[in-house]
């Protein structure tokens, strides 16, 4: 890409620094939205990298041969385009690259291009089209055209498929219909790689089989909505994405993305630790590099094992890495002999090779710990089975509740017993019964977090979110709640971070609380499943203690600029502005709570 002229710029972190609505960097695109919507990248208009990504939508679904919690994307981006040209340099750049560099075969190449809607006033994109026949008629393969109908597939020698704009549009929204007014947008064409060419005749690219992998997608950002309808843009931006396991699972034309060089040199790691073979037990192989691989670049970027938000999703992966190696009969540690491959490999990002030694001991510290935590959930298990003989499902979950020991290893250490756990269904019924009372005791929490609900209090408490933010902002993300109380006088607010605060930055947070309270900010309840917010990235603390459903304050002002969005349960103003009735924020102590703990101490007064 730099050989067409593409200034290389570097990857983003996998925790996004301005994007208040995710927890993690989950594609190629999203740092460069900004840009995308106008504007000005410092480094110029056409620019490429490779971005490391992490989803964890799909965490269930690795183990099979192409899902993965992190990978990393290729992209290309062209920003202000010339209308007449721009679909064509990138279209060209694609093809060049993927076969002309990569050399895979244009036989095995089939692309989707947006079909249009005539009742927005959207046509068909005929110049994707038309540049996606000629690069296929240079490698002398007729690409003949494909509208979804009876005979839809590569039968007839589909070559290039049109779809709606459920598979190939693009905008921030979704569908052009819930575009708001102003929003840019555009239909994208993607390229997908055959695995098993002769196939099914009815198979076309969006068919739910794996036969077909997405393998680059072109977004071409040319419309605008109006007020009424769609506004050609008269610079359009564009867009390439094409994630680098997929890519190197075409060349080797093999679909299983875990045999591509990535996880090469760690799978023979594995495989020497566990005395077993990747094709013996495909399934644990599978999870345990990819967790590992995801934990080791979380860690790198901040997100240390926790019990809540980015942290939180890399202990659950690095646990779930764990159990997975126990059933390749791995007792000890051994994570950090992985993770010690993944750092030596990755050159592309320098961050991660400066900080081996201290992820390596983070690595090693969680893995410690959740051994310990199995090993004494296997002894008291055991005491258990001798004096009472059997293990209930109610039994199953206290071992879960007390000693972290999740129900499939309880089971599995029965099975090893002959035994097994009595009406497992208890376990559920218990988990049920607890996260009612979970619900009722972070209620009572709230409350006893508050001296009252008096207009003073609900105001200090309002202003604690905002000074959260505050902290975030100026320390980092690592910053988080770690207790409260507040009356009408004062709110006394402790929070994790490991260093005296500075007078500046003391300043600069009351500086923005302030600024928050001024600016007229709406206070508003989004109410959401709890895994969908912490997806999101929505802040919050005591995450095992919220119900399955939570509520979701956002402090938003009329420019659009979100200065709080956190999980609560307690009393709210409606608007910032009511704050300014009682003065200014002020920080009036700040000082050690406990060891990694500060504690503020601040007030609302002229």
């Amino acid at each position: 890409m730099a050989a067409r002229g593409a200034r290389i710029i570097p990857s983003a972190s996998l925790l996004p620094g301005n994007d208040p609505t995710t927890l993690f960097t989950g594609s190629g695109m999203q740092p460069m939205v900004p840009y995308l919507l106008g504007q000005p990248h410092p480094m110029g208009r056409e620019l490429a990298n490779v971005q490391k990504c992490l989803r964890t939508v799909d965490i269930d679904a690795v183990g099979d041969n192409s899902h993965l919690t992190f990978f990393e994307m290729m992209g290309r981006w062209e920003l202000g385009g010339h209308p007449d040209t721009y679909k064509r340099s990138q279209i060209e750049a694609m093809w060049d690259w993927q076969v002309g560099v990569l050399g895979l075969d244009p036989t095995r190449l089939y692309v989707s291009v947006y079909q249009g809607n005539a009742a927005l006033g959207i046509p068909r994109d005929e110049a994707a089209v038309a540049i996606w026949q000629d690069l296929f008629r240079g490698a002398g393969i007729d690409a003949t055209v494909e509208a979804e109908g009876d005979t839809f597939g590569v039968s007839r020698g589909g070559r290039i498929f049109l779809y709606p704009e459920s598979q190939n549009w693009w905008s921030r929204a979704g569908t052009p219909e819930k575009m708001p007014i102003g929003e840019p947008g555009g239909p994208d064409s993607e390229m997908f790689f055959d695995f098993e060419p002769g196939g099914d005749d009815r198979d076309h690219p969006a068919t739910d089989t794996p036969r077909f992998l997405e393998i680059g997608n072109n977004v071409f950002m040319s419309y605008i909505r109006a007020a009424d309808g769609f506004e050609p843009l008269p610079r359009p931006n564009i867009d390439y994405g094409g994630g680098f396991e997929r890519i190197a699972a075409a060349v080797r034309g093999d679909p299983d993305v875990y045999l591509t060089p990535f996880f090469a040199e760690p799978m023979k790691r594995l495989s020497s630790i566990c005395g077993r073979s990747y094709e013996s037990a495909t399934k644990q192989f599978r999870i345990v590099l990819d967790h590992t691989r995801a934990a080791t670049f979380l860690i790198g970027d901040g997100a240390l094992p926790s019990n809540v938000d980015a942290g939180y999703v890399t202990r659950r992966l690095m646990r779930r890495a764990i159990r997975e190696a126990r059933k390749l009969k791995i007792e000890g540690a051994f994570m950090t002999r992985l993770s010690d491959i993944y750092i030596d490999e990755a050159d592309a990002y320098p961050e991660l090779v400066r900080k081996k030694q201290d992820v390596l001991k983070a690595v090693a510290a969680e893995e410690a710990q959740f051994q310990k935590t199995l090993l004494t959930g296997e002894r008291e298990i055991q005491k258990h089975l001798e004096r009472h003989g059997s293990v209930s499902g109610d039994d199953a979950f206290f071992f879960y509740e007390s000693y972290g020991f999740p129900l499939e290893l309880t089971e599995e250490f029965l099975n090893e017993r002959h035994a097994a756990v009595v009406h497992p269904q208890g376990f559920d019924e218990a988990a049920r019964a607890h996260a009612e009372k979970s619900r009722t005791a972070s209620a009572g929490r709230f409350k006893g977090g508050l001296a009252d609900h008096s207009t003073k209090t609900t105001a200090l408490h309002t202003a604690s979110h905002l000074l959260l933010a505050g902290l975030q902002a100026t320390l980092g993300r690592h910053v988080h709640q770690k207790g409260s109380n507040i009356t009408d006088e004062r709110a006394r607010f402790d929070f994790s971070h490991d260093a005296k605060m500075t007078d500046d930055q003391k300043k600069a947070v009351e500086e923005y609380v302030n600024a928050a309270m001024i600016a007229k900010a709406a206070v508003t309840i989004r109410t959401m499943p709890k895994e969908q917010a912490m997806n999101e990235g929505v802040e919050g603390s005591f995450w095992e203690k919220y119900p399955d459903v939570v509520n979701v304050y956002v402090v938003q002002d009329g420019q659009g600029r979100i200065w709080s969005r956190e999980l609560c349960g307690g009393p709210h103003v409606e608007n910032t502005e009511r704050l300014t009735v009682f003065g200014r924020f002020k920080i009036q102590k700040e000082e050690s709570s406990s060891a990694g703990v500060r504690r503020i101490k601040a007030v609302l007064e002229d």
